[in-house]
């Protein structure tokens, strides 16, 4: 469907492809990944032809339609919401206007429709009519849209509304291949959800750049990675790539170690016999054979990454925050009605729940940049607390530079110091002079991050602090809050960070807070319990006996009650005939999880076999040795990625059993 063939592109110095292939056919699921800089949307540019490639060729099939979604800052004029989630054409949408424009003029008439000139009408029809607007309803509903919002100008709605629009016309068009450039930014929880589970549908190919782990495991097939200015593609989620990744590293690892090795040995004889007329010739032959080897490059070390841990702050009292009879409106939409909070030392709470309930104000709240219209906040001993906005511009002065944002904090701090943490940020050098201003989405981040880290809290409040970071950084993130001893309120929609973090979980829906003592999972199986009891009673309550129609065993007849003793007796064994099938199921699964695990090992053990065998000169020494076990690695390799997969499966079916 889509080919890149050869494709170079360089700024000046800095190349981003060289000799890059890349290969899009109908029904793909690609994640496209690489650290923050690497050149992933440059890519899309290329791939839209709004960039041209140095050098290379990109060719498509006749016929194919490509939907693009940027990152940010989508174009919007004066169209209402729907008109922007129906603009599959400027035709269509012009159009629709007639159509509308003369049903507001004749609201009376039945057919009105019909006095239309027939071109009109029928052209409309032909690029989707009112069937179109119907489904780019149900999709903007999905996206977590009221109905109210729909003839909404969609000047009037912030930034993340208006992506959320472009996003529902690109599903309503439904173009062959979607390139979709971080999509999950401006999506909460639920709307994501939503997405992920359409996407699974989707009739076209997709290709996505996202840094939600959770999101490409969920979504994709294939991996492709942005390496030393290669494609490499991968099979399988991202957790797949991962452990592929690491396998093809110590592959090329022990080939570049081995021909290292023979190399020394050559030039060793070089050194020695280069002087000696008896073996000059000989010495001669070895350098002109070392110069005409393919040499193997050293596998590059992880791109450059965060590195940091939070300082452990002064230690809290076990009461940090509570807020009591919180009343807050904005204007006539109320938001809460005199809701009350608190959290403990060490909780890691995460507020979830539909955009627009109120997450992020009630952060605002906590951290007291919001002041609620009525009640009371209340911080506990020794609390210092520390906010981390959705919207880093409002955390940063745009006019100072990056070491002197740094610097405006009230500890006393020497430069070296300051310096060396922004390094740990990866502003090095002259990137610490730069304005705030020029920085991208993912450089606010993390000075946003090193002014905490220069003030450290030990109350922890955080609106969305993955978005802008690459997956790694994230990573790191997660691993440095992890160790954060101090307690940490969040916002997030990222699946993966908040079952990496959170033991709590508070649901923010309706003005109303529910608490949720445990981990993600936790609240996932409680709300699944719930929904699923209030569905087993609406169904239930028409089949459940009264209580007038009950009578005691001592008012029935003889034979009632020997009735009901054989009926005992048949329910006990029936229940321990079910036991007896219970445990029989439970021993097959359990030999089904064993010879998995069996098969894993002896694989694994045959890896590292393999590997430690491409580390000795000898295998190279044997005619077609080194290819031979090659194939063998790779094949290995592949089947470790489809039985892990399995094993995860039926270990979560034997665990259900338990």
């Amino acid at each position: 469907m889509l080919t890149l063939s050869g494709i170079s592109k360089a700024y000046g110095e800095r190349v981003l492809f060289a000799d890059a292939t890349l290969q899009v056919n109908r029904g793909d699921r690609i994640g496209l990944v690489g650290p923050n800089g690497a050149g992933k949307t440059t890519l899309f540019s290329i791939l839209l032809g709004e960039e041209s490639a140095d050098t290379g060729e990109t060719t498509c099939e006749r016929g194919v339609s490509i939907g693009y979604l940027p990152q940010e800052s989508a174009p919007v004029g004066d169209e209402t919401v729907i008109e922007l989630a129906t603009a599959i054409t400027p035709e269509y949408t012009k159009l629709r206007r007639i159509l509308k424009a003369w049903d507001a003029d004749h609201p009376t008439e039945a057919l009105h429709h019909e006095d239309i000139h027939d071109d009109v009408h029928d052209r409309f029809n032909e690029l989707g009519g009112y069937r179109l607007e119907a489904k780019a309803k149900q999709i903007l509903a999905g996206l977590s849209f009221r109905e109210k919002d729909f003839d909404r100008p969609a000047s009037q709605m912030s930034g993340g509304w208006v992506m959320r629009a472009h996003l529902g016309r690109l599903l309503a068009q439904e173009p062959d291949l979607l390139l979709l450039d971080e999509p999950t930014n401006h999506l909460d929880l639920e709307a994501l959800i939503w997405f992920q589970g359409y996407l699974k549908g989707y009739p076209g190919a997709i290709l996505v750049i996202s840094h939600d782990r959770e999101f490409l495991n969920q979504l994709v097939g294939s991996i492709v990675e942005i390496r030393q200015s290669k494609l490499i593609r991968y099979r399988g989620g991202y957790d797949e790539y991962l452990l592929q990744r690491e396998a093809a590293e110590q592959q090329l690892l022990a080939v570049y170690k081995n021909q290292q090795r023979e190399i020394g040995r050559m030039m060793e004889f070089v050194n020695r016999f280069r002087a000696k007329n008896t073996k000059a010739a000989q010495a001669q032959s070895k350098l002109k054979q070392i110069e005409r080897m393919d040499k193997v490059e050293a596998p590059e070390g992880d791109d450059r990454k965060l590195d940091f841990s939070f300082p452990q702050p002064q230690r809290s009292g076990i009461k940090v925050i509570k807020l009591e009879d919180i009343h807050h409106a904005y204007g006539e939409n109320v938001v809460y009605r005199g809701i009350g909070f608190q959290a403990e030392r060490g909780q890691r709470t995460v507020l979830v729940g539909p955009n627009g309930a109120g997450k992020s104000t009630l952060l605002k709240i906590l951290a007291d940049v919001l002041t609620p219209q009525a009640g009371t906040r209340t911080l506990g001993h020794n609390v210092k607390a520390g906010y981390y906005s959705q919207y880093r511009v409002d955390m940063l002065n745009p006019d100072r530079t990056v070491l002197e944002e740094a610097f405006d904090t009230p500890q006393r701090l020497t430069e070296q110091f300051v310096r060396t943490l922004l390094g740990c940020f990866l502003f090095c050098g002259d990137d610490v002079f730069k304005k705030v201003d020029v920085l991208s989405g993912g450089e606010k981040s993390r000075l946003a991050l090193v002014k905490l880290l220069l003030d450290p809290p030990n109350l922890l409040l955080m609106d969305e602090p993955t978005t802008h970071l690459d997956l790694s950084s994230i990573d790191a993130l997660a691993y440095a809050l992890d160790q954060f001893q101090g307690t940490l309120i969040f916002i997030s929609h990222d699946v993966y960070f908040i079952r990496s973090l959170a033991n709590h979980v508070v649901h923010v829906n309706a003005g109303q807070l529910t608490h949720y003592p445990g981990g993600y999972q936790y609240y996932l199986d409680k709300t699944k319990a719930h929904s699923e009891r209030a569905a087993l009673t609406a169904t239930g309550r028409a089949s459940v006996p009264s209580s007038t129609n009950s009578r005691s065993s001592a008012a029935r007849s003889p034979t009632q009650v020997l009735a009901s003793g054989e009926s005992r007796k048949d329910q006990k064994r029936q229940e321990a005939e079910q036991r007896q099938a219970r445990s029989r199921q439970r021993k097959a699964q359990q030999q089904v999880v064993h010879l998995l695990e069996k098969e894993i090992q002896a694989l694994e053990a045959r890896q590292a076999e393999i590997v430690a065998e491409l580390e000795q000169q000898e295998t190279y020494e044997k005619p077609g040795r080194a290819q031979a076990i090659n194939r063998e690695l790779l094949e290995v390799q592949h089947r470790l990625a489809e039985l892990n997969p399995k094993w995860e499966e039926q270990a979560t079916r034997l665990a259900a059993l338990d």
